[in-house]
């Protein structure tokens, strides 16, 4: 008895894609979702979150006077 595919949502288009070596795009269903995707990285479509920097003058000494 042969176990079936491991199917995992493509992230692009949410299709069951077979997450087995022989997808070359994995863990995307076709080349076409695997570039949405990675154009949408390009374009900073997705972002990490991160705290904001202190704001200048906060804690932080004036510049030095130049003579």
């Amino acid at each position: 008895m042969t176990a079936s595919p491991r199917l995992v949502p493509c992230p692009a288009c949410k299709k069951p894609s077979p997450f087995v070596p022989e997808n070359r795009w994995r863990p995307f269903c076709s080349e076409r979702c695997r570039n949405l995707d990675l154009g949408a990285w390009a374009s900073e479509s997705y972002r990490v979150a991160a705290a904001a920097p202190p704001d200048a003058g906060e804690d932080t000494p004036p510049p030095a006077a130049a003579h």
